[in-house]
């Protein structure tokens, strides 16, 4: 069973739908008791970082969600899910993250005419568990922030879009997209089944 933390964010039943399609249970939960159960956590997201963090906070999701992953289940974060698994962002200064991995958030500067937020397909640089099966798959990303990791080390996917970007992480059994898996077409799927079967 996977629990897709439900915090106020969008883009839960996008997530939700991809996993029915796979046949991988799950439950749409923000209850405490239905996260610590569940084999593996998504927490995806779109939104401003500083309330994402304050809707956590307020439901009491953020200790939960660092306890889980301490414990050693499988944490995914999606978009400004994967962000809040760091210490701060750009977005939101003074705000603090999860800080289950470090590093900071930090804007997409202007690079000659390309648009800011990034949306649309990219390919990736990757290597990890999730991407076992796939070749430089392409991917959906609306973003206007990106990811500086302190340790590069558990940076498994780039791209780049003006700049090399860090667009992915594996830390263990914490893991974390920028891009939208469910948005993704059959590259997309195969990750999320990837992510299913740890």
């Amino acid at each position: 069973m996977i629990a897709i933390i439900d915090y106020g964010a969008g883009n839960l039943k996008n997530v939700a739908k991809a996993f029915d399609f796979l046949g991988v249970e799950n439950i749409v939960t923000s209850d405490i008791n239905e996260i610590r159960k569940a084999d593996k956590i998504v927490l995806p997201g779109v939104g401003a970082f500083g309330e994402g963090m304050a809707n956590l906070t307020k439901l009491g999701l953020d200790e939960v969600l660092r306890k889980e992953a301490l414990s050693g289940k499988p944490l995914l974060g999606i978009c400004l899910g994967m962000q809040m698994l760091f210490e701060e962002s750009e977005e939101s200064p003074g705000v603090s993250g999860l800080g289950i991995l470090k590093g900071k958030i930090r804007r997409l500067p202007k690079v000659g005419d390309l648009k800011i937020p990034h949306m649309g397909w990219n390919d990736l640089n990757c290597k990890g568990k999730l991407f076992e099966g796939l070749c430089n798959p392409y991917v959906y990303f609306v973003h206007s922030y990106y990811l500086d990791a302190e340790d590069k080390e558990v940076v498994s996917a780039t791209t780049n879009y003006g700049i090399t970007i860090e667009v992915a992480v594996e830390s263990t059994n914490v893991f974390g997209f920028q891009f939208h898996p469910e948005k993704s077409s059959e590259a997309g799927l195969k990750m999320l089944s990837n992510f299913a079967s740890l």
